[in-house]
């Protein structure tokens, strides 16, 4: 029983950090910093209007996140995206990154988290 609350307090804390990343960081713009690595890794022509897409797709995910629609697809993609997302970032702009490579270590938690969120305590998968 108690797994069972840990998951849904978890899978909140999961789909708020997309929230909060794509919506206040990255579309309402409060965290420049966001738009200062999009412009860097893809350019900076296009840098606040891909930043605004990557914001509403982080908002895609945590309401998909929420959901619990297809929660392990959903939780395999969410660790191929940070994963990915957090190589790029460690190479190409350490930094503009808030703990510089250190951010790393965080993306990596997050990932664990996610993992151990869908994996092991989701009490809907077999």
């Amino acid at each position: 029983m108690r797994s069972i609350y840990t998951h849904k307090i978890l899978t909140y804390f999961i789909g708020l950090i997309w929230l909060v990343n794509g919506l206040v960081c990255k579309v309402l713009n409060l965290v420049p910093r966001h738009e200062q690595i999009v412009a860097r890794i893809l350019g900076g022509r296009y840098s606040r209007t891909l930043t605004v897409a990557i914001g509403l797709s982080e908002i895609g995910m945590a309401v998909w996140a929420l959901s619990g629609i297809k929660s392990r697809y959903n939780a395999i993609l969410q660790m191929t995206v940070v994963g990915t997302m957090n190589i790029l970032e460690f190479f190409l702009v350490p930094d503009l990154l808030l703990w510089g490579r250190l951010n790393a270590l965080f993306a990596c938690l997050f990932v664990l988290t996610i993992y151990y969120t869908e994996f092991k305590l989701n009490p809907h998968q077999t």
